[in-house]
């Protein structure tokens, strides 16, 4: 939906955040508490960036379905993987964009949805994040 229509619609964020939350509430994924700090982390990290953004440069650069949209990864994944989920997102985000960018299929203001690269990252990290996880912090041991 992002991808056609910059719109994520609440019908779909919030039933990912609330089933996230109860799934962990019935020891799904990682504790109860890591969820909800996730969810906050996810919703408050997002919205952050687009303040700044938008006190730097005057403009709008994310829509607040993307907030919830994190919200509900770090409802699923926990708060340690909110920041992780963002750099996936991130890296992936400005790969697509420097291809579209050298074939000339963008322009240097156009518009880039998130929430595909949010979503590709919380499904990468939902099946390998501890893998990644252990990875990371044994190679920086």
């Amino acid at each position: 939906i992002d991808l056609e229509h910059f719109l994520l619609p609440d019908r779909i964020t919030l039933p990912l955040l609330a089933i996230g939350l109860g799934v962990n509430a019935a020891n799904g994924f990682t504790d109860f508490t890591s969820a909800v700090i996730g969810a906050a982390a996810g919703y408050g990290a997002l919205w952050i960036v687009f303040h700044g953004f938008r006190i730097v440069t005057g403009k709008e650069g994310m829509g607040h379905g993307d907030f919830k949209l994190l919200a509900g990864l770090g409802a699923w994944l926990g708060w340690k993987m909110v920041p992780i989920v963002l750099f996936f997102a991130a890296i992936m985000g400005l790969i697509y964009a420097f291809f579209l960018i050298v074939s000339k299929k963008m322009g240097k203001d156009s518009l880039i949805p998130f929430a595909p690269f949010l979503s590709l990252a919380g499904w990468i990290l939902m099946f390998y994040g501890e893998r990644i996880m252990d990875g990371y912090i044994n190679s920086v041991i």
